[in-house]
């Protein structure tokens, strides 16, 4: 099966850039930058990565993106991704950036914008693969500051194709960033939002009504409400799960106890990601394994599953056919 999942053509849709920051270049970059870090060694920081929740891996995963703080920091860290991703036969990627996170800290919003571009251009150049930037607000900021954010990034519009958002969930409803959100929809971007995560299926409710979202960030929480499912799966709303950060924050007890073959059984448009990878143990390949071995998924569920991540891009439509046409052949073809 792993052989299968290997050379399986997919898009990852649900990857939070900062979240790629492996140990290994988070210290060549710590040093390069004369940045402190609490921990001593790269085996003290991997041993730091076990998470009680979502707010206990958001600290880490902020004072980790501490370090990033040149155009150079940004490209390398993007061009590593890719290619991680390219090896993994991934085709298409929407990567979802924190600006905030780094403004915050005095970078401006340039230097992060003009460092992942010029890796995203370096990668669908040398590697063949064509990706999407979603900018991403933080929710547990206020959200005028989104709404500056947004201004910000109006001048490179061009080079980001969606806004989303993301951090800590509890306590920060979508209803708090209508105003954001609509701008955002009246500038041109799409629309995705983390809700039913640690959030109740009221926050997708909001983030689909109130901030006009388009994909679901996480949604294993929407089987609680049947009506929110019937409303998925007639609009086919796609959500963008993530097994292993799932079970690293505790969301799951363990693989096995995911919810993900009651959400497809459910007829909804499920894709399989990787989150934040360096913090949660895998990347895209590895959370298709996991599913497949822990819950028992074969290979036709495991394509359908690539499909779905093809469809529920912001690919144009002839983009995807050929995706699809790939996979088709690729399934076909194998042993």
């Amino acid at each position: 099966m792993r052989a299968f999942i290997a050379g399986l053509p997919k898009a990852e849709l649900h990857l939070h850039i900062e979240g790629t920051l492996e140990p290994e270049l988070l210290f060549a970059m710590a040093r390069r930058n004369g940045h402190a870090l609490r921990s001593e060694s790269i085996e003290a920081l991997r041993a730091a990565y076990a998470f009680d929740d979502l707010q206990s891996f958001l600290d880490i995963y902020y004072e980790g993106a501490a370090v990033l703080r040149t155009e150079e920091d940004f490209y390398e860290l993007t061009r590593a991704y890719l290619e991680r991703a390219h090896a993994e036969t991934v085709r298409h990627v929407e990567i979802s950036f924190d600006p905030q996170t780094h403004t915050d800290r005095g970078v401006p919003f340039g230097t992060v914008i003009d460092g992942i571009s010029a890796a995203l251009d370096w990668g669908r150049e040398e590697l063949g693969m064509s990706c999407g930037l979603i900018l991403s607000f933080l929710r547990h900021l206020p959200e005028e500051a989104a709404m500056a954010t947004l201004e910000a990034a109006l001048p490179y519009r061009d080079r980001i194709v969606a806004v989303g958002l993301d951090s800590s969930e509890q306590g920060h409803p979508p209803r708090d960033f209508v105003r954001v959100f609509e701008r955002a929809r009246a500038e041109g971007f799409r629309v995705v939002a983390h809700a039913g995560e640690e959030g109740p299926p009221d926050y997708i409710w909001q983030a689909l009504d109130l901030l006009g979202a388009e994909r679901i960030d996480h949604g294993v929480r929407a089987l609680e409400d049947a009506k929110l499912v019937e409303r998925l799966r007639t609009e086919q709303i796609p959500l963008t799960i993530c097994p292993l950060s799932n079970v690293l924050l505790k969301v799951f007890p363990e693989m096995a106890a995911h919810n993900l073959p009651e959400l497809i059984a459910a007829g909804l448009v499920v894709t399989i990601n990787s989150d934040d990878p360096a913090y949660f143990g895998g990347y895209v390949n590895a959370n298709y394994a996991s599913i497949a071995d822990a819950l028992g998924l074969d290979r036709s569920q495991l394509a359908e599953l690539a499909a779905a991540s093809f469809r529920a891009s912001f690919l144009p439509d002839a983009d995807k056919r050929a995706h699809l046409d790939e996979l088709a052949a690729y399934v076909k073809a194998s042993p």
